[in-house]
């Protein structure tokens, strides 16, 4: 394996890609999903499905950029333990919790 600063640099690092929850109910959840996703299909006109799927594109916008900042939150908090593991947060370095 190379060095993880050149995959980064290269764009070889996609973590959403490999993201597949292993929580019991997530299949079963996507599953009720895609069923009622049909079943309006079926029940709407096709202008009001296509305003459905509008509706549901931009849910998938908003959650797409919650969990960007979830993700970068949770790698600046992941980066201060490692420094006050590391030793370098020991007094006055303006971490948490002084």
């Amino acid at each position: 394996m190379g060095s993880i600063l050149e995959a980064l640099f290269y764009g070889n690092i996609r973590p959403d890609e490999g993201i597949h929850p292993k929580h019991s109910e997530y299949h079963e959840l996507n599953l009720k999903i895609s069923s009622l996703i049909n079943a309006y299909h079926k029940k709407l006109s096709p202008e009001e499905y296509d305003e459905l799927e509008k509706l549901i594109d931009l849910l998938g916008q908003s959650t797409s950029m919650y969990s960007a900042a979830a993700y970068k939150e949770g790698f600046r908090l992941g980066t201060l333990m490692m420094i006050e593991v590391m030793g370098a947060g020991e007094k006055g370095a303006g971490g948490l919790g002084e």
